[in-house]
């Protein structure tokens, strides 16, 4: 009895699924041959620019996949590898400035970094002298940041809370929500005025390191309240029935089955607005004017802090203070990455575990 094939031969889905395909090789081999021609036409037309050089080697790279593809593996299989090439194309041109930032960085300011940088301040040394340090800027710059992450933490996260767990869309949670929205677009700078006009001169406090703690504090809230907020509603609504058909309180299924569920979303949200208030320089050059000397307490006279520290080094223009200056933006990055790393560890240590 003969077999009738229930798969046509002339089938262009199953040729195409079981046609030719190009070797492993061939993305590196296209890489490299973009590489000399864009390095070949750069050199014949003098381009300076190795950006461009870059840019001419990705287009290359994506039309020398798609050619190839075409011809060998026919039009469906280099439709995919057209797009799965720009992706990858996209990607690296992302990465490109983030790496040359970090080279750049790291490249400029290594030289000066040591442990009398570290411990020293700039008291008694001028733009043009070498030495000094940045630790007067250091100590403030992690009380103030810590001071507005106090401030901002709770508030945030409670706001989220209501939002989440008792708004239920009414007047009030919706009024909340859009000036929430209208806050995450305020500019530093107006945070800061706004502590100016009514911290400093209609209460009449001082220039402090905590007044530059509350415009930090309102440019963090939005962050902590859009984060906190999505974390929260990603929790399953079974595991707050399961608790409240136990007989446990509303407010004690938050506390100990939805906020410790989604603790490792909350703590992430509150690094990155701690990232993005750490580089803040206007508020800071408004409402704490900054110092060369050493002042450990945020509450009386002024401070100083890492980017208000960099503004002024590499404003000074001295070889020495841009030196300074280059040192500092590098202490700065590595902070940033340490608060995400110490985010990741709490994150992992509070995430609910999985019982075996």
């Amino acid at each position: 009895m003969s077999t009738i094939s229930t798969t046509p031969k002339n089938n262009p889905l199953s040729s195409s699924l079981t046609g030719r395909r190009l070797p492993r090789w061939t993305p590196a081999a296209t890489v490299v041959g973009a590489a000399v021609l864009a390095v070949l036409i750069g050199t014949v037309f003098s381009v300076s620019s190795k950006l461009q050089w870059c840019l001419m080697g990705a287009i290359f790279f994506v039309l020398g996949q798609y050619i190839l593809a075409r011809a060998v593996e026919g039009r469906r299989q280099a439709k995919n590898g057209l797009i799965t090439s720009l992706v990858w194309v996209a990607f690296l041109l992302a990465l490109l400035p983030l790496v040359g930032l970090l080279y750049y960085t790291i490249s400029q300011g290594i030289g000066v970094i040591n442990i009398t940088f570290l411990t020293h301040s700039m008291n008694d040394i001028s733009p043009n002298q070498a030495g000094g340090g940045l630790y007067h800027a250091l100590i403030a710059t992690l009380e103030q940041v810590g001071l507005a992450a106090v401030i901002a933490g709770p508030v945030g996260i409670l706001t989220a809370v209501y939002l989440v767990e008792y708004g239920n869309g009414g007047l009030l949670a919706r009024c909340v929500t859009f000036f929430v929205d209208v806050m995450s677009g305020v500019p530093s700078i107006v945070a800061g005025l706004f502590i100016l006009t009514f911290w400093i001169m209609i209460l009449n406090m001082p220039y402090t390191g905590f007044a530059g703690s509350l415009a930090l504090a309102i440019l963090m809230m939005p962050i902590v309240v859009r984060s906190t907020e999505e974390m929260l509603k990603l929790v399953p609504n079974e595991l707050r029935e399961a608790s409240l058909a136990l007989g446990v309180p509303k407010w004690l299924t938050i506390v100990r089955i939805v906020l410790p569920t989604s603790i490792g979303g909350i703590t992430t949200g509150l690094m990155l607005a701690v990232a993005r208030i750490i580089g803040e320089t206007a508020p800071i050059l408004m409402l704490v004017f900054g110092t060369d000397l050493i002042n450990n307490n945020p509450f009386s006279g002024p401070q100083s802090s890492l980017p208000l520290y960099v503004y002024q080094q590499y404003n000074a223009g001295t070889d020495a203070s841009q030196a300074r200056a280059w040192g500092a933006a590098l202490v700065l990055i590595v902070l940033v990455m340490l608060l995400n790393l110490v985010a990741r560890g709490i994150a992992r240590w509070k995430a609910p575990k999985a019982s075996h």
